[in-house]
């Protein structure tokens, strides 16, 4: 059967491909493939124009397009096949000019989420040496030169989000600059990144919840934001994600000697904690609405799952937490294993219960609720839960088998 849904993977995933021109390498079909391999396959057969991915119906730089990317890029790094690589360079090569400016990309913004794509340019980079990629990577170092901030030098999470800063901004943009720093020799930055992870520990962050709130709004203006702290009233599971992913990949590029190194390392901890409390028992799960488990319409979450599951494998095998956390991971791998994945009747596969979207304000308004959280649509192979499941699976398969040789 593997071996079937192989050659069928194969075959649509070539014909699929000639939309975006010919990139597909030949599969071993005796040789059963990952499950990170037959989802990422089943991503550019279910998207062939990586343009395209996070359902749009037009060409876009977004950072649900990067997520894709960086895991197809950790995909192809994993088995050598480079149709995972091409993939990413038809998408940067489609939206990136000679001169490094980006297609429909606009400083102006000063959208934090526009900047994770650009995560996937210093592989690119390194790899063929073409100076646009250089070009577009200080494109979006230049914004954050910018970026509006709180008094306390938090960064904005968008211009049209004045004096809020969101978990998720922290995954967008903190993990870009810290590679920057390291890779382009500026130290100072490392600076500004510890202080991005020192404020959403101090606004966000509840002692006794072990829990952190999805935004902060500093001036109290917004309706979702409690007049006296600023925080919105509910622990969303994926802003939560963002953040746990964050402080791991932060840590690729952070100086071992630098004196805040600490302070994400502590931080790792205290997500740690608060994930332990609330995995759902039974599943090794995590809820929409993390401290609501079983509340009416609430629900175990794919994305959230996923991200906390690349958050584990990852500081275990880094060293951030104790070996003995490698089990949190292993739970809950397995459930999404049991409750997230489907196989389609194309031999495709699926990652199913994600949340489409969530966010704050805007318009129409996001009033941060719990009415809202639980309400806001679910969808299949969101790139949102795609993207963080396909890179804790190579994590989980690589120490799986370093573990039985």
């Amino acid at each position: 059967m593997n071996k079937l849904i192989n050659v069928l993977l194969l075959v649509m995933l070539s014909a699929c491909s000639q939309s975006v021109g010919e990139r597909v390498e030949t599969i071993d079909v005796a040789k059963p493939l990952t499950i990170y391999e037959q989802m990422a396959n089943s991503e550019i057969i279910r998207n062939p124009d990586p343009r395209l991915l996070d359902f749009r119906k037009a060409p876009k730089w977004e950072y649900s397009n990067g997520l894709i990317c960086s895991a197809m890029l950790k995909t192809w790094q994993a088995t050598g096949n480079k149709k995972y690589y091409d993939y990413v360079r038809y998408y940067t090569d489609s939206l990136i000019n000679p001169d490094g400016s980006i297609k429909t990309y606009h400083k102006s913004d000063f959208n934090i989420d526009r900047v994770n794509s650009g995560k996937i340019l210093f592989t690119l980079y390194e790899e063929t040496g073409d100076e646009k990629y250089r070009l577009a990577i200080d494109t979006l170092r230049d914004q954050m030169r910018d970026q509006p901030r709180t008094s306390e030098g938090g960064f904005w999470h968008k211009k049209i989000y004045p004096y809020q800063m969101w978990l998720d901004g922290l995954y967008m943009g903190s993990p870009f600059l810290a590679q920057y720093a390291k890779e382009f020799n500026e130290p100072a930055l490392f600076d500004d990144v510890a202080l991005q992870v020192a404020q959403i520990e101090k606004h966000t962050y509840h002692v006794d919840k072990q829990l952190y709130y999805h935004g902060y709004d500093e001036s109290r203006d917004q309706r979702w934001a409690d007049p006296v702290t600023g925080l919105s009233p509910n622990v969303w599971g994926r802003a939560m994600g963002w953040y746990a992913m964050a402080l791991v990949d932060i840590l690729d590029f952070f100086p071992e000697d630098h004196p805040n190194r600490k302070d994400i390392l502590a931080a790792i901890d205290r997500m740690a904690a608060g994930l332990i409390r609330y995995q759902d028992d039974e599943t090794g799960l995590w809820w929409q609405i993390m401290d609501r488990p079983g509340d009416k319409d609430n629900y175990l979450e794919a994305s959230c799952s996923s991200m906390f599951t690349y958050f584990f494998l990852k500081a275990v095998e880094k060293g951030y937490l104790p070996a003995d956390h490698k089990a949190v991971a292993v739970k809950s791998y397995e459930g999404i294993m049991a409750h997230f994945i489907e196989t389609n009747d194309d031999g495709t596969v699926s990652l199913t219960t994600n949340c489409a979207v969530a966010g704050l304000g805007g318009n129409p308004y996001r009033d941060a609720s719990y009415e809202y959280y639980v309400n806001e649509p679910k969808r299949d192979n969101d790139p949102k839960g795609v993207g963080p499941f396909i890179m804790a699976a190579i994590l989980y398969q690589n120490q799986k088998a370093a573990e039985t040789n």
